[in-house]
């Protein structure tokens, strides 16, 4: 496995609350961890009353695991009025989707998600059952490992993934379309270990790549974006096109976080398993994309609905840390790109 540098922030250091003093945001890109999320604390024009942040207030946790053999993605989702939970195991030799579930909970019971990056996470209903923990919960940028548990009728996972000597983390706090305010806390690749049961056959995590994406924000009604990710140890990216505007485009290379620009995507939306061109408007990334196959939802619950469709496959290319830098070729990165859109 190749090693990891000592990590370099290249980005200024997050702050310990996203919301200063004033009730204003922090806008901007940050390399490290930041404490708890409380929108409440917002002043003009930013503020909102309670019963607004209710029914706008979203929060995820989503986990990516891959192996050469196995791409594998977990969520808990807290919409405010509802919650639901997704989780899949896509065999990449096979090209498809082997074990999965999705599955909505009972509103302000089955799923927690924390109001804090590293706090834990869970979802509990119907026999589906997910435990995501992190180092400690203190906000220590020392890291640590992280434990995910999920247990399910056809399948379960048990995989434990450590970021001592991982790069920074992102957190991006922005505008968003509605006049109002999200943060995300984003991971570098890390190592992975652990094993995937599904039916009778074992799969081993060992030596795999981990990742995490933890969103806080208050949200439009209408929510919809592109998104590109793909991790190893010592390189990855996250892009995303929509709602979020560039605020979350960053390049992981070798310990250092570097922010990037407009992502455009280009791709066929009636043929999403087509190869897939993704590009920053800076001119330090350009990608294909290789579908291998796809996780797919459409909901559609009256008074909410979701279309949704997350390739998974790989990424090749070349980035670059700065404009004068000699590209760094990207070849076979395992990740996924997704096209998404919310009414919730």
């Amino acid at each position: 496995m190749t090693s990891v540098p000592t990590a370099v922030q290249n980005l200024p250091a997050a702050p310990a609350n996203v919301i200063d003093e004033a009730g204003q945001p922090r806008m901007g890109r940050y390399a490290g961890r930041t404490g708890a999320i409380d929108w409440s604390a917002l002043a003009a024009p930013y503020a909102r009353n309670s019963l607004w942040r209710r029914f706008h207030h979203k929060r995820w946790q989503y986990v990516a695991l891959s192996t050469p053999q196995l791409f594998c993605g977990i969520a808990i989702v807290d919409v405010g009025w509802t919650n639901t939970a997704f989780a899949y195991v896509f065999d990449r030799l096979q090209g498809k989707q082997i074990a999965g579930f999705s599955q909505d909970g009972v509103p302000g019971l089955s799923a927690q998600v924390s109001e804090r990056p590293d706090g834990a996470s869970r979802f509990s209903c119907f026999g589906h059952r997910i435990s995501y923990l992190p180092p400690d919960g203190k906000g220590s940028d020392a890291g640590g490992k992280y434990h995910l548990s999920l247990h399910s009728k056809q399948f379960s996972i048990e995989a434990e993934f450590d970021d001592s000597r991982a790069a920074p983390l992102l957190l991006a706090v922005g505008p968003i379309v509605n006049g109002s305010v999200h943060a995300t806390q984003k991971s570098p690749g890390m190592a992975l270990s652990g094993e995937v049961l599904v039916g009778g056959q074992r799969f081993d995590l060992q030596d795999g790549i981990a990742s995490f994406d933890y969103s806080n924000g208050l949200l439009a009604r209408d929510t919809e974006w592109r998104w590109a990710s793909a991790h190893g140890l010592d390189i990855g990216f996250n892009l995303q096109a929509g709602y979020f505007g560039q605020q979350e485009n960053v390049l992981w290379l070798d310990g250092q976080l570097h922010a990037l620009g407009q992502a455009r995507f280009e791709y066929d939306a009636a043929a999403p398993l087509a190869p897939w061109h993704i590009y920053t408007d800076d001119g330090l990334l350009d990608l294909q994309f290789t579908p291998e196959g796809a996780r797919r939802e459409n909901k559609n619950l009256l008074i909410a609905a979701t279309r949704y469709i997350q390739p998974i496959g790989s990424f090749s290319g070349w980035v670059k840390p700065e404009p004068n830098a000699a590209p760094r070729a990207v070849a076979h990165l395992v990740g996924v790109t997704e096209e998404h859109f919310s009414r919730w």
